[in-house]
């Protein structure tokens, strides 16, 4: 597999060739360009390689300016420290994109979803799906109802969703609580799972609720929240390294 790497950053650039070479020794870079019109100049000259790893922004410029003056069939996958482009990017052949810095768990699943992709006769549903993944809008508020007031409550004030007697609350950063109309299980497909991550059946929780972080039985972890009182919330253990690769963001 014949990869061509476009980044500027020497640093950065040589990280991602080590990792995409520990990942299957049938990934071979052949080459590393670090601006626009080398990469213009290197795609004229040689056949397309068999995937191309490719920074949006270059000391030249922006990498885009590529695709506007020479053909691009080879599949890529793009990397950034915004996430303004995505789908930018996907409108040009791309497999994913990733923010840097780059993680290695997120860099292989990319690697996996290109083999995975190679392999598929239905490459455009799946790029399809990757598009409505980046354009997706998740909910910016919640209404709730107090005796006969509602209040529209902002998602980005909410600590905590959590359910507790057959009812599903959520709590602000003040520390109120409100009732609210849908199930847990259908908050979390509501809300950016970079902002909330379920660590059990009752709570989603967001980073700023957390006070503490301890250990706990069973290797699994104990949390203390900001204006909660509740001692036994606990991310069950075969969340555990799910929510240590949460925290890292």
């Amino acid at each position: 597999m014949k990869v061509l790497v476009v980044e500027d950053e020497k640093l950065a650039a040589e990280r991602l060739i080590d990792l995409i070479e520990k990942y299957d020794q049938g990934y071979q870079v052949i080459d590393r360009i670090d601006s626009v019109e080398s990469a213009i100049s290197w795609l004229q000259s040689n056949p397309p390689p068999d995937l191309i790893f490719l920074d949006i922004h270059l000391a030249d410029g922006n990498s885009f300016e590529i695709f506007e003056r020479v053909e691009v069939t080879s599949p890529i996958i793009f990397s950034t420290a915004y996430d303004q482009y995505a789908i930018q990017a996907f409108k040009v052949n791309s497999v994913d994109y990733l923010l840097k810095p780059i993680e290695q768990s997120e860099l292989y699943e990319a690697l996996g979803r290109f083999e995975r992709q190679r392999s598929s006769s239905n490459i455009s549903d799946s790029l399809d799906e990757l598009i409505k993944s980046f354009s997706r809008n998740y909910k910016s508020r919640f209404v709730t109802r107090v005796g006969e007031h509602l209040h529209a409550i902002e998602t980005e004030k909410i600590h905590v969703f959590y359910s507790e007697e057959k009812m599903t609350y959520l709590q602000t950063s003040e520390g109120k609580r409100y009732i609210i109309d849908f199930p847990l299980d259908k908050v979390e497909s509501m809300v950016d799972p970079k902002k909330f991550f379920r660590i059990n059946r009752k709570y989603l929780i967001s980073f700023p609720a957390i006070k503490d972080i301890l250990a706990h039985s069973n290797s699994r972890l104990r949390l203390v929240l900001t204006k909660s009182d509740d001692a036994d919330v606990i991310v069950s253990r075969e969340r555990v390294a799910e929510f240590r690769s949460w925290l890292d963001g």
